[in-house]
């Protein structure tokens, strides 16, 4: 199966996904330190994701869920600014050279990018697999670095990426390995977007904690996207940065359930405590004693 045909339905749920992220933020609960503004600013160069080239204002409202002059006045500002561009012939926008500036100054400093790539490329070739650095953004998980085998067809996923928390391996991962009141706050809010997909949700997640108790991982087979199967760890990185997870995974037909568990996981496992170990982060994780190279005791 050639997985780049099923962009369009990974886009389909990668925007239901960030369609609650405005609930999510609210207006900052009468907070009175927070500038609703300046939120309202940034959600709208959030609503670039990963494939959009151009939006027009009334794409962006939609997104935001922002009546069409409260986006104008903000698109207008963030062009002033340079974080937007605008396109005269058509009056549509694209992210300028400030917003480009503040991602690319947070990659170059993420140093975990650096440490973890050439261990997750090596990965990729190994098994054959896309192979993925992740961190939770509101209610999705963006990838902050991907690696592939070109030998063999791979999700067409890329930096930026968002995917969602209930289905994928890498949000149950990290619902899993998060405090058990984190965990219930977020699973509320994933139930409360979708009830009719929740009771199967939650039945995953449940499935996902268990796999996570007895080997440290979580995986994800056909839940997400139809033919598409992975398998998750996540760690935590240490110098101030979040949680973040690891993957592996690709077509099902490639990574069944058994290949998965029994040649996957194991290298999956090394891989992530190598990156621990030379960042520093060996010995003691959220609770979780960690086991050596090439294995994960989990508490």
């Amino acid at each position: 199966m050639a997985l780049n045909a099923q962009t369009a339905s990974t886009e389909k749920r990668m925007v239901e996904t960030e369609a609650s992220d405005n609930d999510v933020l609210g207006d900052g609960d009468g907070d009175r330190h927070f500038v609703i503004a300046l939120a309202r600013g940034l959600d709208v160069l959030r609503c670039f994701r990963s494939g959009d080239m151009f939006l027009a204002n009334h794409e962006i409202a939609e997104r935001c869920r922002l009546p069409r002059s409260t986006i104008t006045r903000l698109t207008y500002t963030l062009t002033r600014l340079g974080y937007l561009y605008v396109v005269p012939e058509t009056g549509k926008y694209r992210l300028g050279a400030a917003a480009v500036a503040l991602g690319s100054a947070m990659l170059v400093k993420l140093d975990v990018r650096q440490v973890a790539r050439p261990l997750m490329q090596s990965l990729a070739e190994e098994v054959g697999a896309m192979v993925a650095l992740a961190t939770r953004d509101r209610m999705a998980m963006l990838h902050l670095e991907c690696c592939r085998d070109d030998s063999v067809v791979t999700l067409n996923m890329d930096v930026g990426a968002r995917i969602p928390l209930g289905t994928t391996s890498m949000g149950r991962a990290y619902l899993a390995a998060i405090p058990a009141g984190e965990r219930a706050e977020l699973m509320e809010r994933i139930r409360a977007f979708d009830e009719g997909s929740w009771p199967a949700v939650k039945q995953g997640v449940e499935r996902a904690l268990q796999e996570y108790a007895d080997t440290g991982c979580c995986s994800s087979l056909d839940e997400w996207l139809k033919g598409v199967s992975g398998i998750a760890m996540p760690f935590n990185p240490g110098r101030g940065l979040p949680l973040m997870v690891v993957n592996a995974g690709g077509a099902t037909q490639d990574f069944p359930a058994e290949r998965l568990f029994e040649e996957v996981r194991p290298k999956l496992i090394q891989v992530v405590n190598r990156i621990r170990l030379e960042l520093g982060q060996i010995g003691e994780y959220g609770g979780m004693p960690m086991g050596s190279d090439d294995s994960c005791i989990p508490g």
